[in-house]
């Protein structure tokens, strides 16, 4: 390996949207260009990391250079490699504010640099000469703000095709959506392969300042109802169930405009199988990370039968993929959905199928019970809490629906057995995530299954 791939494999591991953590590597190469030279320069790499179980995976990592240190970006350096001239010091280019600027310069130019290709969305109004600061609390992607006017997404995975965060975006720009940020533009790569599709590589968007994260608005909802011993969820000065309600309008919205301007087709008979035949994979695929599902493991694939042969009605359609109440932003005039892009986890050929709106529907409604119930983790075994989390999770889980239903979606029945079974498979993966990630949260999904396949 050259002095530049050494300094990237000592380097991405650290980083929280690498997504290879604890995989063994078989070796990584890297291919770059530059998107700037002046100084400090930008230079863009396609690192390619191959694992010795024969999986690959291609990360995009822009980089800034300098030729001494810069002490103010000592959280950023990369590395240093020595040159004819002297050292070369490298950093984070999404952390360095001198390197944010050329991204949009090039977007307002619809410019072609080496292998990369900028599109402004048509009429969009992009911001120059104004630098960007870095969000830091994401995971997969890297994002920055530019002001107040706009913000650019960098997809660090990459993969062949449109990324449907993209492609959503730019069909509900076209409907006048107005619970989205508008598309102002995106930029693709080529791939190496010629005969390959090219990536998605960042796409940016309308900032929404002033806004407020759905989950924050929830969990203080929470907390009030916890301070008011002697109160019901419907008494509490913070109720939540009025911002449920509007969100499941938003959501019905969203659903309409995308069946709408993208296609659609209904679901035919073996769709009920193949689904649920995935949620039987899935768990089973669980059992081996949680042990304490296996007690549920009967009565989730009882779920899952009577999903597949309920046959309700299904229209296939494109579908946000991840919904949750951090996907969300409450601004002054209404509910803003975020973040198209499906679980980063999942391939983008399958993020970009069709799918039921009961998938997203079941995100938030699981979301409702995990803002209920994450206070429980410090007290377990309050039971006036205990009550009082599933009192509110059951207002504002019935507030959506109705929502739902007022803004011309379909009538959510909380009986419906493809609902429960969707939202069964996703407690079934929080169960997942949370062994892995936070043991002490585990409780939360498995009361949830547990309430799910209850048969009082």
């Amino acid at each position: 390996m050259s002095a530049l791939t050494d300094m990237l494999a000592d380097w991405m591991p650290h980083q929280r949207w690498f997504g290879g953590k604890g995989r063994e590597w078989a070796g990584v190469t890297e291919e770059g260009f530059f998107l700037d030279q002046s100084d400090p320069a930008l230079t863009v790499h396609r690192v390619r990391v191959s694992y010795t179980d024969g999986a690959t995976d291609t990360y995009l990592v822009p980089l800034s250079w300098r030729d001494s240190p810069a002490e103010e970006l000592s959280g950023a350096f990369v590395g240093a490699i020595s040159g004819a001239h002297g050292a070369n010091y490298a950093y984070d280019a999404m952390r360095d504010r001198e390197s944010t600027m050329p991204w949009l310069t090039h977007l307002v130019a619809a410019s072609t640099v080496g292998p990369m290709h900028f599109h402004p969305a048509g009429g969009a109004d992009i911001p120059e000469g104004v630098p960007g600061d870095v969000i830091s609390t994401e995971q997969s992607n890297t994002s920055l703000v530019y002001g107040e006017t706009a913000i650019l997404k960098l997809f660090r995975r990459l993969e062949p095709g449109l990324n449907p965060d993209v492609e959503v975006h730019a069909a509900l720009r076209t409907a006048e959506n107005p619970h989205i940020a508008p598309l102002l533009g995106h930029i693709e790569i080529d791939d190496a392969d010629p005969a390959r599709e090219r990536a998605t590589v960042a796409m940016l968007q309308g900032f929404v300042p002033n806004a407020s994260d759905g989950w924050r608005l929830a969990t203080s909802s929470v907390r009030d109802l916890y301070a008011e011993g002697d109160l019901h969820a419907d008494e509490v000065g913070g109720d939540f169930a009025g911002e449920s309600e509007r969100l499941g309008e938003a959501t019905a919205s969203v659903h309409a405009d995308l069946a709408r301007v993208l296609p659609t087709e209904p679901a035919d008979e073996g769709w009920y199988g193949t689904v649920t035949e995935q949620m039987g994979a899935r768990l089973d695929a669980a059992l081996k990370v949680v042990p304490d599902l296996a007690e549920h493991a009967d009565g989730l694939r009882a779920l899952y039968s009577a999903a597949a042969a309920a046959r309700e009605p299904v229209v296939r359609q494109r579908v946000h993929g991840d919904l949750h109440l951090g996907q969300v932003l409450r601004t002054t005039t209404g509910w803003i959905v975020l973040d198209f892009e499906g679980e980063p986890a999942r391939p983008l050929a399958a993020r970009r199928e069709l799918d039921t709106p009961l998938r997203d529907v079941a995100g938030m409604l699981r979301s409702f019970d995990y803002a209920a119930r994450h206070m429980l983790v410090e007290q377990p075994g309050d039971p006036q809490r205990v009550y009082r989390a599933q009192e509110w999770a059951d207002r504002n889980r019935q507030a959506f629906r109705a929502g739902y239903t007022v803004g011309g979606g379909a009538e959510l029945d909380a009986d419906s057995p493809l609902l429960r079974a969707f939202e069964a498979d996703k407690a079934v993966y929080e169960c997942v995530y949370e062994a892995r990630n936070r043991p002490n949260w585990l409780m939360i999904p498995l009361q949830s299954v547990s309430r799910l396949t209850s048969t009082d």
